[in-house]
């Protein structure tokens, strides 16, 4: 099969897998609220039917069933996982046929929980999908493409020695051009602090449109301010052709005292709405408003999304389309 490239995420989608919280041991007290806000995620993007079909993951009998009753328009997909961030560990579809899937190894080796290296692989076989496998690690969260080849990730995760070691920047570019169709790399620094994904470019830049790359603008007392300064920067000097939108930032949010990487940029675009997570921050407004001028078609949905990060990640992350 020629390596062709995944449609940008705002082309039509004929449906969405979204993880379903599904282990108590993994989320214990967040585990019945991180339901409810995921359940309120699906919903969104349902759009009363008018969006696309949700495919809710759920890892076992218990959370099945607990799927089924907080969101009955959508259709439960039983397949044991480790968590459900599938973002990651889903394949990445090229069209309705056809996929790719890559080496996952618990982003680093942090966080190995099984069934989430084959989960991709299940996925695919449940949908009828080609899916080959490529022999190296690469998650879904460290790329975000335009749908023109163009593609942004993150040095800090796709060179990170606990991901490919030995393999060079070339390496990486020749990797996603044969496997993914990518031709144009925009190479970014770092990812946000306290991240444990190493850097995932999707909490810190997204393609809007065409040649349009959405990159936070610091709020005051903002701990990824040099992040976001870099990050724009890198991003214009490697591509002087794009055209970079600054958005809001959550600023400065705490958990139990520790910065979390909470980001608005962990966003996912459906067929009807733009959904957006939100942490009672005092841009969350903003935001909504931000993204709902630069998707003007859609309706912008702010959801808080306190009780998944919990996990490490939000509605991007745990959410993979299916191209229509």
């Amino acid at each position: 099969m020629e390596p062709r490239v995944p449609p940008a995420e705002w082309q039509p989608h004929e449906a969405v897998w979204i993880g379903f919280p599904s282990h108590a041991d993994l989320w214990t007290e967040d585990l019945t609220p991180a339901r409810a806000e995921v359940a309120s995620f699906a919903a969104a993007v349902d759009a009363e039917g008018q969006g696309e079909r949700v495919l809710l993951v759920a890892a076992d009998a218990e959370a099945e069933a607990a799927a089924r009753a907080l969101c009955p328009f959508a259709k439960i997909v039983r397949q044991p996982f480790g968590d459900i961030w599938l973002r990651d560990t889903g394949p990445i579809l090229l069209d309705r046929r056809h996929a790719r899937r890559f080496g996952f190894n618990g982003w680093g080796g942090k966080y190995d929980l099984p069934g989430d290296d084959d989960i991709g692989a299940r996925l695919a076989m449940d949908l009828g999908v080609e899916a080959p496998a490529a022999d190296w690690v690469l998650e879904g969260g460290a790329i975000d493409g335009d749908g023109t080849g163009r593609v942004v990730t993150t040095a800090q995760c796709l060179l990170n020695p606990n991901r490919n070691p030995g393999m060079s920047k070339a390496g990486v570019e020749a990797r996603l051009a044969e496997d993914l169709g990518f031709t144009k790399v925009i190479w970014l620094g770092d990812g946000l602090l306290n991240d444990h994904t190493d850097g995932h470019v999707d909490n810190l830049a997204r393609f809007v449109a065409p040649g349009v790359l959405a990159i936070p603008q610091a709020s005051e007392n903002d701990p990824n301010w040099r992040v976001y300064q870099a990050a724009a920067e890198d991003a214009q000097r490697a591509d002087p052709s794009l055209e970079i939108v600054r958005v809001p930032s959550p600023g400065r949010v705490l958990r139990d005292e520790e910065i979390v990487p909470a980001s608005y940029m962990n966003f996912y675009i459906g067929n009807a709405a733009v959904v957006v997570p939100l942490y009672g921050a005092p841009n969350d407004t903003a935001a909504v408003a931000a993204f709902q001028a630069l998707f003007p078609s859609r309706k912008v949905v702010g959801l808080r999304a306190d009780h998944i990060l919990t996990g490490g990640g939000s509605f991007h992350c745990i959410s993979q389309q299916i191209p229509a």
